[in-house]
């Protein structure tokens, strides 16, 4: 019997049958990482395609795309920011649908590791991946704090009607609190959609192994059946739960976007 290898689903390989691609002796090849992340911007590209209709009565699809722009607009910017929060919507919803949708196919999707199917993989459970999102929000945020603020963007880190001497031990700690918050997006992401596969892999493998156990033969085997069935439970009830876990991380993830770029556009004043 195979052994049981839960952190093989997160191996990056090149796609089978697709050429190598190297340029410059650097090697550009499509791989499982790579094809998720393409198909990913290829519904999003889709859906908002299909939805974006303008109809005064909305059908379904373009119900689904304003439900979830208005979940962003309504419920994260518009409240958080006020209305000098309108130019950075785009920008937050679209973090949010690449984070949703990458989360959604990984859970999805993560049937296709039992059948050996390599070329399902989930972005969003590879640092490489959560850190670069993090990074690009992260150094949005910087970018819009110094234009909006000039040099004034440094009061973020001083609170204001502190003495010099407590400012400057303040500000360091509110400096370092900073500058860890590309990493802490990128963790939280990353290490909660990698938990929730390796168990769901776990669980999964138990079902083939002990399903196989029970059918070899009669007696205590038999037990094999039973441990397989209850497995298979956990592993819709984990689906559930991780399918939760994928739209609440979008939604996390978004939120922080939005209370970073609030802290440099409503700087020094209330909205």
């Amino acid at each position: 019997m195979a052994a049981i290898e839960p952190m093989k689903q997160f191996l990056i390989e090149r796609v089978a049958g697709v050429p190598p691609i190297v340029i410059n002796g650097m090697d550009f090849s499509i791989t499982n990482s790579v094809l998720m992340m393409l198909i990913a911007a290829v519904l999003i590209v889709v859906l908002f395609s299909i939805s974006a209709k303008g109809a005064i009565v909305p059908g379904r699809m373009q119900a689904v795309g304003e439900s979830l722009y208005d979940l962003i607009d309504g419920t994260l910017v518009t409240p958080i920011i006020g209305h000098n929060g309108k130019p950075y919507i785009p920008f937050v919803f679209t973090i949010f649908m690449l984070v949703l949708t990458m989360n959604m196919m990984g859970v999805v999707l993560a049937v296709g590791h039992v059948g050996g199917q390599d070329w399902t993989f989930t972005p969003t459970a590879q640092l490489a991946v959560t850190a670069t999102l993090a990074v690009i929000t992260f150094m949005s945020v910087v970018i819009i704090g110094f234009i909006k603020n000039g040099l004034g963007f440094f009061k973020l880190f001083v609170p204001p009607g502190v003495h010099w001497a407590m400012a400057l031990f303040i500000g360091f700690f509110e400096f370092i609190s900073f500058i860890v918050r590309p990493l802490t997006l990128a963790m939280r992401l990353f290490g909660n959609m990698l938990g929730g596969h390796v168990v769901m892999n776990i669980f999964a493998s138990f079902v083939v192994a002990l399903g196989a156990v029970g059918l070899a033969g009669f007696g205590l085997n038999s037990l094999g059946l039973v441990g397989s069935g209850l497995s298979l439970a956990m592993v819709i009830a984990l689906t559930g739960l991780e399918l939760v876990v994928a739209g609440l991380q979008a939604f996390v993830f978004a939120a922080l976007a939005t209370v970073y770029l609030n802290e440099v556009v409503n700087l020094g004043h209330g909205h």
